[in-house]
């Protein structure tokens, strides 16, 4: 009985050495190992959100300098070249600026790191304070034309929009209730920074960015402003109460379930040893208890 217990136990034992060689030989890049307790070695690739792709770049260069043995490859363009990727092997991990659709559940499981809002903005001597969801709509879809109809000087609005693909762009649609095929876009951008460098070199130009990116370039000297989104005003500590009405989770997005050093480094950018950066940032730290998933 001895004999044939070993031996069963040595044929499972090839066999998930077997299994384990395959997966490392089909793997895009390496996602490490747990040399002991403290040491990790390996490489990771995310690819993703422009709204996230900063914060987990921050976050990675932390965890770098925890893990010397590690490299952490941080590639924007876009929340849908992230899923992409992450479905068809090209990075470890994707970047989202959202929750995932009901649709993808089946395909990725996503890992919330932080909250922000997308936030309106103008030009800082824009004289415009505020204006109405109704009238933002009216802007976009070239039913009002002229800043004057909204209060502001004569002078023709140069929209700027997101370009398709952009998580961005997905919910300034849905909260608008509007198609992209109804917006009229004098300019199209794709991640923030563009967008925020389009606003601030146009008097009359308006946009729509992350609240934590605009935030931190205002603070920065960029002469923009972010206008009230629904009658609340546009910042970190109304998205971090709940009030601000176009908020959104930045989420880590994977095909399976995380083990070794992409399980490490994504409850890395999940726990309160992170929490600075994200303030840092800008956006809203997420607690334990809001996590959208936890590893096991």
């Amino acid at each position: 009985m001895g004999l044939m217990r070993n031996q069963g136990y040595f044929a499972a034992f090839a066999l998930s050495l077997a299994a384990s060689t395959w997966v490392q030989a089909c793997s895009p890049s390496p996602q490490g190992e747990a040399l002991s307790s403290d040491v990790l070695t390996g490489k990771l690739t995310l690819t993703g959100s422009s709204t996230v792709a900063p914060l987990v770049g921050e976050i990675a260069k932390r965890f770098e300098a925890e893990h010397p043995e590690v490299r952490i490859d941080v590639q924007t363009g876009g929340s849908s070249r992230g899923l992409a990727d992450a479905k068809q092997g090209l990075a470890d991990i994707g970047m989202v600026s959202r929750a995932l659709k009901t649709e993808e559940t089946g395909e990725f499981q996503g890992f919330v790191i932080a909250r922000d809002g997308i936030g309106v903005i103008v030009n800082a001597a824009n004289p415009v304070a505020a204006i109405s969801d109704r009238q933002v709509a009216a802007i976009y879809t070239d039913q009002i034309q002229n800043w004057q109809e909204v209060g502001g000087q004569d002078a023709a609005i140069t929209v700027v929009n997101k370009a398709e693909g952009r998580s961005t762009l997905e919910l300034f649609l849905s909260y608008f209730e509007l198609q992209n095929s109804q917006i009229r876009a004098d300019v199209v951008i794709g991640d923030n920074q563009q967008g925020i460098k389009t606003v601030t070199g146009n008097v009359n130009a308006i946009g729509y960015v992350s609240i934590g990116a605009a935030e931190y370039d205002i603070e920065q000297g960029a002469p923009i402003r972010l206008l009230p989104v629904g009658g609340v005003e546009a910042t970190v500590e109304t998205v971090q109460t709940g009030r601000f009405p176009l908020a959104r989770p930045l989420t880590l997005v994977t095909t399976e379930s995380p083990s070794g050093l992409m399980q490490e480094f994504i409850q890395f950018a999940q726990s309160e040893a992170v929490h600075d950066i994200v303030r840092a940032q800008n956006f809203v730290p997420i607690e334990a208890a809001d996590l959208a998933q936890t590893l096991r």
